[in-house]
């Protein structure tokens, strides 16, 4: 079968692989027909990150259809349309028994290659995985929308745990592609003001296009006042960072509500502030499908460009370069 494989840093393949076959009685062989680029992939390409180890072939946010499925299979039969979360988890470790399959102890990731495992693939004609981790497509979604499924279930697991009241108001810091995810998920759920932080003048008014009621800059000098002014002095009630960056998680919390970054204690201690981090996903793809299904959230106009898997180095070669007006690719073999 074809795959593009990252076949050394900043150096891609596109070339013939083994087929993949089923491992154990509870996998099925998915035929791919739409893989979304990750950032993490980007990220990866360059061997910054230190989980993509070349010779690899990444990609993890899929969707396709069952062409063969293992004796033990019983909730799914070749020809289903599915997609299947981007982490693999072993079901009965502590975590997994808590039902925080995120957190499993021995968890592997589609399309990572890191010091504890090797884990290829989904930008490939085929890829097998086990049938705990898959999910139906709803009628009528197509394929390259499904491939969205998990960056939606990852904006929709940090709203999950995160307590939220009626009315409260909430500030999205960092409008990229998992910002602006979560802002069409707050909509849908939220009765308070949504307000949205970035740099970029394109992606602010992208936030309001897509549900935020106010966007500033948080190199405003002002941002800090127009946000108190909305909120009757106070500043929002919960705060999401998007970014993973020092500087993004400063605006978080200053408003009022990377792997390493520099975090102001004094402002948490005497604010008496609560921090949460979310990791992945732990069960939200059902939700993710049924928003995307009735329309509640709209990942198709996120979407630059659906291209040939055998195009798929010169669009990583382009995101990578923060090609202005890219924002998710999706691939297909």
């Amino acid at each position: 079968m074809k795959a593009l494989v990252l076949e050394e840093y900043m150096k891609f393949g596109y070339r013939d692989v083994p087929d993949a076959a089923l491992r154990g009685p509870r996998d099925v062989l998915v035929r791919i027909r739409a893989c979304a680029i990750c950032g993490s992939d980007v990220h990866g390409m360059d061997g910054s990150t230190g989980r993509r180890v070349p010779p690899v072939i990444m990609g993890h946010e899929a969707a396709g259809e069952i062409v063969e499925a293992g004796p033990e299979v019983r909730r799914y039969r070749v020809g289903d349309r599915v997609t299947f979360d981007s982490t693999e988890y072993c079901g009965e470790c502590w975590h997994c028994r808590r039902g925080e399959v995120n957190l499993c102890d021995d968890r592997r990731v589609l399309g990572v290659s890191c010091a504890e495992y090797r884990r290829d693939r989904a930008f490939a004609e085929y890829v097998v995985v086990p049938d705990r981790i898959l999910y139906p497509l709803p009628d009528g979604l197509d394929f390259v929308s499904a491939a969205l499924t998990e960056p939606l279930a990852v904006a929709a697991h940090a709203l999950s745990i995160t307590p939220i009241g009626l009315g409260e108001d909430i500030a999205v810091v960092g409008t990229g592609l998992i910002g602006l995810l979560l802002i069409q998920v707050l909509r849908s759920s939220c009765a308070g003001k949504i307000m949205a932080l970035d740099t970029d003048p394109d992606r602010r008014a992208s936030a309001l296009a897509f549900g935020a009621d106010h966007a500033f800059d948080p190199l405003d000098a002002g941002t800090n006042d127009g946000i108190k002014n909305l909120t009757h002095g106070r500043g929002v009630d919960r705060a999401f960072e998007a970014v993973g960056a020092t500087a993004p998680i400063a605006t978080a919390l200053g408003t009022d509500a990377s792997p390493s970054v520099e975090l102001p204690l004094q402002q948490v201690v005497t604010r008496q502030l609560t921090l949460f981090g979310s990791c992945a996903i732990s069960g939200e793809y059902p939700l993710a499908l049924d928003l995307m299904a009735r329309g509640k959230v709209d990942v198709k106009a996120l979407l630059s460009a659906t291209a040939p898997l055998s195009q798929g180095a010169s669009w990583f070669d382009r995101l990578y370069r923060r090609e202005s007006g890219l924002l998710k690719v999706v691939l297909q073999p």
